[in-house]
């Protein structure tokens, strides 16, 4: 079987992927406990990372040959079209990706630490417990 990909237009734009429980623990702390009331929390995962660097953390998570291939705007919104993809979602998941590929989204946060005391969870650790979980087994 050859690789699977990954085909999106970010380029090599980084953003810092945040853990899905780090966001679900930071919301149960500021809804449940004293002390957050009034505070906003940016979060964001602990570094840096291209959608190439996260699709080779899957890859090594789940043993399996992934790969991530930049496309172009153009050639991603083809191929969204191509997929009976209705055009509005087209032009809005164009445009986040545009976002991440200009560098808008590289930028780290301390909302995790200030709300929970800890530092957030790494990409390699959310990757190898959703791999171990069955995430990406289809």
């Amino acid at each position: 079987m050859g690789a699977s990909e990954v085909r999106l237009p970010a380029g090599d734009g980084k953003e810092a992927f945040v853990d899905a429980e780090d966001i679900a623990e930071v919301a149960v702390a500021a809804l449940t406990e004293a002390g957050h009331a009034g505070w906003h929390y940016e979060l964001s995962g602990p570094r840096l990372m291209t959608f190439g660097d996260a699709v080779a953390e899957i890859a090594r998570a789940t043993g399996r040959d992934v790969r991530y291939v930049p496309l172009t705007p153009e050639a991603y919104a083809d191929e969204q079209r191509a997929r009976g993809v209705p055009e509005e979602w087209v032009r809005t998941s164009t445009g986040l990706y545009e976002y991440v590929r200009s560098g808008g989204l590289a930028t780290l946060s301390d909302g995790v630490q200030r709300a929970l005391g800890r530092t957030p969870r790494d990409f390699v650790d959310c990757a190898k417990s959703a791999a171990s979980a069955g995430a990406w087994n289809s």
